[in-house]
């Protein structure tokens, strides 16, 4: 995780000041040091909300409330519920791509790919859980392209794992006849980090062993002979 946070900032006014001009073109304010502040308090603000009561039982004027900015402030950053759940989805959407598709490009061996992935995926949910959850959640409530989009995301995510895959079939390092299966079984338990933290917490397993336990599982899948070897111990 420390290496993790070095290479990729994702929280504090680094990565706030990133989202603000990620989507500064959509929004009426253009003074970074009065936008960067007020966006953080919206979008914390509405996970707080949809966590609450439903993005779609949230109102703007809820927003407003919880945030202290006036409707017509509001305005000013966002034009409906629907552009701040793009923002949010865009944002989360650009940093996969980003740090995940980084991770890929390093040209690195098969299993050592599989772990980047891993790791890189469960590093991103521990930081940017409220991101993945408002995505996981509410994603029925958005519409119809934005639902797309986040279900192209998976989908890419899953391309990712089976390109992996097919790496290390193609080198006899697996064997294994339903990459595609494999990979969406795989995205799945990676989603448990998010969805289901309280009983990880609860049992006391962090999240290294959570991605060692991923990875050795998919190993053993795949018939790879060095599926026993820990992350810790992997050159």
């Amino acid at each position: 995780m420390e290496a993790f946070k070095r290479a990729w900032t994702l929280e504090g006014e680094p990565f706030w000041s990133a989202v603000f001009f990620m989507h500064q073109d959509k929004m009426q304010v253009k003074n970074p040091k009065v936008a960067i502040f007020n966006l953080e308090k919206i979008i914390t603000a509405t996970f707080k909300l949809a966590n609450a009561k439903g993005f779609q039982a949230m109102s703007l004027r809820d927003l407003s409330r919880e945030t202290g900015i006036s409707m017509g402030g509001l305005y000013a950053y966002i034009g409906s519920k629907n552009d701040l759940a793009s923002v949010i989805e865009g944002v989360l959407r650009t940093y996969i791509d980003r740090v995940i598709g980084e991770l890929v490009d390093e040209d690195l061996d098969p299993v050592d790919r599989l772990q980047a992935i891993i790791c890189g995926e469960i590093f991103m949910i521990q930081i940017m859980n409220p991101w993945y959850y408002f995505c996981y959640m509410e994603l029925k409530g958005l519409d119809k392209e934005q639902q797309q989009q986040a279900m192209d995301l998976e989908l890419r995510f899953d391309s990712l794992l089976v390109d992996a895959i097919q790496s290390g079939i193609s080198k006899g390092q697996f064997v294994c006849e339903k990459p595609t299966l494999l990979a969406a079984s795989v995205t799945a338990q990676l989603q448990q980090w998010h969805l289901k933290h309280w009983k990880f917490k609860l049992h006391e397993v962090s999240m290294e062993e959570y991605a060692e336990h991923i990875l050795e599982s998919m190993l053993r899948c795949l018939q790879y002979e060095g599926a026993a070897r820990s992350i810790g111990r992997r050159k």
